[in-house]
């Protein structure tokens, strides 16, 4: 690779940084080439796209941004995942990927808000329902309490209507 490549590596590497919502360091050791499709494709069909880098490059990349210093985890051969839509269903794309296939690529660290995560917290993070499933809960828990109020004064204007016609009844007694 020449300095110009190089220099484009890194541009292009920063851009899809500031376009994704986590990045998960992973070292592919022990996955051959149909593996490694395999599994691109399955993050590309998520929304997230898998890129073998070099160290050097990827901290020359990282140099300058306001993400926590990844510098440890750089060490041996490196995959980046960029996360660009869900972070949950990247997530488990990669965590089941990595169980069907003898835990490779192996989980180095990951970066979510400017946090890094650890092995344990990409599996919490895997066992999350999809955002979707989130969103529907969160409508539902919305909507709970609204239909509640909406069946309470329902009930009492069937309550109010039934004491104007008992009244009405009344009165229609008492005139007779």
């Amino acid at each position: 690779m020449d300095r110009n490549e190089k220099e484009t590596f890194v541009a292009e590497f920063r851009e899809r940084l500031d376009r994704s919502s986590v990045v998960y360091l992973t070292d592919f050791t022990g996955l051959n080439v149909k593996s490694m499709t395999d599994l691109r494709q399955k993050l590309k069909d998520t929304g997230a796209e898998y890129l073998v880098a070099k160290n050097r490059l990827v901290k020359r990349a990282l140099e300058g941004t306001d993400l926590p210093e990844l510098g440890d985890a750089l060490t041996g051969p490196s995959g980046v995942i960029f996360g660009y839509d869900d972070v949950v269903t990247t997530a488990k794309v990669l965590s089941e990927f990595a169980k069907a296939h003898d835990d490779r690529p192996a989980f180095k660290l990951g970066v979510l808000d400017n946090k890094i995560l650890d092995p344990a917290q990409l599996d919490r993070l895997a066992k999350l329902p999809p955002r979707e499933q989130l969103l529907a809960e969160l409508a539902g828990a919305f909507e709970a309490p609204m239909a509640a109020l909406a069946g309470a004064l329902e009930a009492k204007m069937q309550e109010m209507a039934g004491l104007l016609d008992a009244y009405k009844a009344q009165k229609q007694e008492a005139g007779e």
